[in-house]
């Protein structure tokens, strides 16, 4: 338990303070909803979805990226399982294209897998993603074909209990989490180190299926330049829904 929460707070500032020097740094605030759910059918088979909405500045309406995400998850045991997914992304006008929505198609590879002891639950998952990311002819037009390269991001998430009942239904934990992405492809010159995501909150265990996690998250992204930085100070707030349908078959 101790070694990996360790972890976690090693990775946080390896990656982000390790950046703090940088003077081309841009703050930014930023607000991230979203859902997830994963759907177990039968000891082998299961679903993955999520979606997610990101906003920014006055967080109500002016919008940054929106994301859905499903996927196949195929069981090697209860908690070990590889799924095999596609995102389709919408990137809503920003610094490099101000007046137009530049759309991604992302298909993903991922294993996750889950550890538990007495006081603390582990989660870690390996994800791999294809990103072709539609090409911006200039701020108000998209031009043909799409911008390639592969991204892999790690994320580790610890959870730990607040009171007597530990995770059970109507409780709270602590949650503390960190990822990290690495870009690599013929197009990625300067920011290999893409961005690194820490997170810090709570999670309310609703009951056996229906959680909900809120808190900060610090988000430290390279841009592609490789001499530009954005930190962005992130409220995040997700609920996530899990079913299993097994003994319904």
């Amino acid at each position: 338990m101790h070694k990996a929460f360790f972890l976690l707070i090693v990775i946080f500032f390896i990656n982000t303070c390790g950046f703090a020097q940088v003077k081309q740094t841009e703050n930014e605030e930023q607000m991230w909803l979203g859902y997830f759910n994963q759907t177990r059918f039968s000891k082998r088979w299961g679903m993955w979805t999520d979606v997610a909405l990101r906003t920014k500045e006055n967080f109500i309406t002016n919008f940054s990226q929106s994301f859905i995400r499903p996927g196949l998850t195929y069981y090697l045991t209860d908690d070990v399982k590889l799924t095999l997914g596609y995102t389709y992304a919408l990137h809503f006008p920003g610094d490099n294209h101000k007046n137009v929505t530049m759309p991604e198609h992302r298909p993903w590879q991922q294993i996750q897998w889950h550890t538990k002891y007495p006081k603390v639950k582990l989660m870690q998952w390996f994800r791999m993603e294809e990103r072709f990311r539609r090409k911006i002819k200039n701020d108000d037009e998209l031009a043909d074909g799409y911008n390639f390269n592969w991204r892999m991001r790690y994320n580790i998430l610890a959870q730990f209990p607040l009171g007597k009942k530990r995770f059970a239904p109507k409780t709270f934990s602590f949650v503390t989490a960190n990822e990290v992405f690495v870009n690599f492809g013929k197009r990625i010159v300067y920011n290999y180190f893409d961005q690194n995501r820490f997170f810090a909150g709570f999670h309310y265990h609703v009951n056996k299926h229906d959680n909900l996690q809120f808190g900060y998250m610090n988000v430290f992204q390279q841009q592609a330049a490789g001499n530009k930085y954005r930190n962005i100070h992130t409220v995040r707030l997700f609920y996530f829904h899990n079913l299993d349908l097994r003994g319904k078959n």
